[in-house]
């Protein structure tokens, strides 16, 4: 990744089949030439790093119209808080570029589908006998990096527009109010180039975690449409490269991964607005550095647009230090660890009896997911939050306790709603967790029974209740059998 994620250098553009990694080069300079493409087309090695820069150097006339003409579309821009069009772009434009390691991406063969639908639903026939929650795939696809790309864009819009709004809204909050009436065309032109320049951020950061992740649900979160287990075959064979594990082996461990995320996202329908809702609450915490904003604005030059690039890689903005953004830090972190550690726990109780090299498939998981690659780093500075489970480890241990303890129906059924699960508290005590759940469930069950049979009364003043039963008193239920409320069916 380039080592400023927020330039506007642009990669080369991707080719039509997106697949062979022949690229077009808009310079001229043909395959051999190296550095990113100068998407204004000026004088040969001009604006690489800064094209802007270049535009008020050696720069040939007869591009000028041209240049200026994206120039103006970047600061036209009118959408949202971020430019998702020039993030697509960009995105499939790194991927064309392949890896550092030279990788190049491909389309997907008839054979790598076969390969990936067969490990995907032979996954979930493993996961059966493991968890109680049933299938979530509706279909199976193999994708090549650019068509990640295309399917995970909306979910990293959700992710990211609350924390693109928060510095767009500064943007207009830095002069006095006095002023922004009279310097209003400035500040739309700020928030466009800000638009755009998250564009480019995420654009890249999508791109190249599209050369690392190997399906849907490698961060933890649902990147792909429901219901759609996705493995990306090219990324998988890279995984399995160095690890002397038979490739077989490896494709079936990630298909189970990925089955089991599908089951949990499919059959627990409130964690999906969960997780985003807990990276919007973190966002609204967040403070724009104004007085670094208020140097910029102060200073600001429309020729040097690299000032507000500047301003926003160097960390324009921070987490306050508050109970309530403490508590949404929290909530996420806590929410993504029983995530991971729950599908850490269910694949390798279906894996280790029938994959031999399940535990070194697990540690080197373990190990990639609470690294980070570069991608995650630089989201990492985007939006000012880790998207890592930091105690995979702890929540793994506490779902297997409890399965010892409860049974796999106990286990998962804590999944029924966001207050029955675990608290970050309770990672530090897993087995004082166990202990105190099954005597608070064995009481809840007592409770409930109680409840499905119905108020006791004595049966001489059972028939004359109901018509006058007092307000605040249990009302009768269709169970009684002398309660009209059987005819409610129309009997």
């Amino acid at each position: 990744m380039s080592d400023t994620p927020f330039g506007f250098g642009l990669p080369p553009e991707e080719p039509e089949d997106g697949d062979e990694g022949k690229k077009k080069d808009p310079t001229g300079g043909g395959q051999g030439s190296s550095g990113p493409a100068n998407p204004f087309g000026f004088g040969p090695g001009a604006g690489g790093d800064n094209p802007f820069a270049a535009m008020f150097g050696s720069m040939n006339p007869n591009d000028l119209g041209a240049a200026f003409q994206q120039l103006g579309q970047m600061l036209s821009y009118e959408g949202g808080p971020v430019n998702w069009d020039m993030a697509k772009q960009i995105a499939r434009q790194t991927v064309s570029q392949g890896t550092t390691d030279g990788s190049k991406d491909a389309s997907v063969g008839p054979a790598e589908r076969s390969s990936v639908d067969e490990a995907l639903r032979l996954a979930d026939l493993w996961l059966d006998g493991v968890t109680s929650l049933p299938s979530g795939s509706v279909s199976t696809v193999a994708w090549s990096r650019a068509e990640w790309v295309e399917a995970s864009l909306p979910a990293w819009q959700q992710l990211v527009d609350p924390v693109a709004e928060r510095v767009g809204l500064a943007m207009g909050d830095v002069l006095p109010e006095e002023m922004q009436a009279m310097a209003g065309p400035l500040i739309g032109m700020m928030r466009s180039m800000g638009g755009a320049m998250f564009g480019q951020q995420i654009g890249q950061a999508v791109g190249t975690l599209a050369g690392e992740v190997v399906g849907s649900t490698d961060i933890g979160l649902p990147l792909a449409p429901a219901g759609k287990a996705a493995l990306l075959p090219l990324n998988v064979e890279r995984f399995g490269k160095d690890l002397s594990v038979p490739q077989d082996e490896v494709r079936l461990y990630l298909a189970l991964r990925e089955a089991a995320h599908q089951r949990l996202f499919a059959h627990v329908p409130w964690l999906r607005s969960h997780l985003f809702g807990a990276v919007e609450a973190y966002a609204r915490g967040i403070k724009v550095d104004t007085s670094k904003l208020e140097d910029v604005v102060g200073q600001f030059d429309p020729s040097q647009p690299e000032q507000l690039q500047d301003a926003l890689q160097q960390g324009m903005f921070q987490p306050e230090d508050t109970p309530e953004q403490k508590a949404s830090l929290a909530r996420l972190e806590t929410a993504l660890a029983l995530v991971e550690g729950w599908v850490d726990a269910v694949v390798h109780e279906a894996a280790k009896s029938r994959l031999t090299s399940a535990d070194a498939l697990r540690e080197t998981m373990r190990r990639r997911r609470a690294s980070g690659g570069p991608a995650e780093q630089t989201f990492a500075t985007l939006i000012g939050l880790q998207l890592r489970p930091r105690r995979l480890r702890d929540a793994s241990r506490l779902w297997a306790s409890l399965t010892d303890a409860r049974g796999v129906d106990g286990r998962d059924g804590l999944w029924e709603h966001p207050d029955m699960l675990p608290t970050a508290q309770d990672l530090d005590d897993p087995d004082g967790f166990v202990h105190h759940e099954q005597l608070d469930f064995s009481e809840l069950d007592k409770m409930l029974g109680e409840a499905a049979k119905g108020p006791q009364k004595p049966a001489a003043e059972a028939p004359g209740k109901e018509a006058g039963q007092e307000p605040g008193q249990d009302e009768p239920g269709d169970d009684d059998p002398k309660s009209d409320g059987k005819d409610g069916s129309g009997a």
